[in-house]
């Protein structure tokens, strides 16, 4: 995967907790493309990579824009870039890739909770440019949490945006059952920000019979798994014969990469797919949130940073 260097521009407090960071091409020339929804991977510092979504129009190629939320129980990827990143440092970071694009409707939702607003406002930024028909929510804790008002309120769209704030009165709040109580074979509903707001758009949605190909989300980070249960199994490389045993609490990822096997990973949570990795033999125990069902069914690939085996055994295409 290419990388770029880059030089922090500008470091901006944009809410309590919450900063965006301008990255330019430290040559001057123009950044590689990217289309709304689009991620990056920062190197933050060795070993620390974290991704996060583009934020600044997609139409501009003179800067990339990420918004980063300070979080208390960060592994170290946000603490890092609030604490130690500053303007003119210069960073590593990957092509944008984009594992949430919009797609053509007539309507869209759009449905942003904390820093999910992140590619939510990309994809604002996209609609209104091109003339489309939709509306955004956006759902914080509070007004002083609410990252990129200003922005909003001074686009041309900020007339089909709604606030919906944990700490405001009952009425202001999302009414999501009611907003979306009859599927709508025109709309397509988009979703990013915490596990548990993406999940309650999700369910929601499939009680009120919306077509889960209508539904499109993206997470920022997987909850916890239940990893008592857990037994060892052995994975097979392919290509050299060669065999791993991974115990219960270490990943295949680490296990491979202690024994001279790199597989590219970047999220280490099976949020982002970079590690997605062909099986061709065994079944794998996905614990993934980027496989859509019908590609976990299959059993044919799996994400080695966190999934693991269910058969004794996987022979990887590595």
């Amino acid at each position: 995967m290419s990388q770029l260097q880059v030089k922090v521009i500008s470091k901006t407090v944009e809410a309590e907790d919450i900063a965006s960071f301008e990255l330019a091409g430290i040559d001057g020339k123009p950044l590689p493309p990217f289309s709304a929804g689009s991620h990056i991977d920062v190197h933050i510092r060795d070993g620390l990579i974290r991704q996060y979504s583009l934020c600044n129009p997609p139409h501009e190629s003179h800067r990339y824009q990420i918004g980063v939320l300070r979080d208390a129980n960060s592994r170290g990827g946000s603490v890092a870039m609030h604490g130690d990143i500053k303007v003119g440092d210069v960073l590593t970071i990957s092509e944008p890739r984009n594992h949430f694009p919009l797609t053509q409707a007539k309507r869209t939702l759009l449905l942003a909770g904390g820093i999910g607003v992140t590619p939510i406002l990309c994809m604002a930024e996209r609609l209104a440019a091109t003339g489309a028909d939709f509306a955004m929510h956006y759902c914080a804790r509070s007004p002083e949490r609410t990252a990129f008002r200003d922005r909003i309120a001074e686009s041309g769209f900020a007339d089909r945006v709604v606030y919906h704030y944990d700490s405001g009165a009952d009425e202001q709040k999302l009414k999501l059952a009611e907003m979306i109580a009859t599927p709508d074979a025109d709309t397509h509903i988009y979703v990013c920000g915490p596990g548990g707001f993406i999940d309650h758009v999700v369910n929601t949605a499939k009680d009120k019979g919306w077509p889960s190909a209508q539904v499109h989300l993206e997470y920022f980070g997987a909850a916890p798994v239940e990893t008592d249960g857990d037994a060892p199994f052995d994975v097979k490389i392919a290509s050299s014969g060669q065999v791993f045993t991974i115990p219960a609490g270490e990943t295949v990822i680490k296990i491979l990469a202690d024994n001279g096997v790199d597989i590219p990973v970047s999220c280490e949570q099976g949020v982002c797919g970079t590690c997605l990795t062909r099986v061709l033999d065994g079944v794998p125990d996905h614990r993934d949130l980027y496989l859509t069902d019908e590609e976990r069914a299959a059993n044919d690939q799996f994400t080695p940073c966190c999934s693991r085996a269910k058969s004794a055994l996987l022979v990887l295409d590595v």
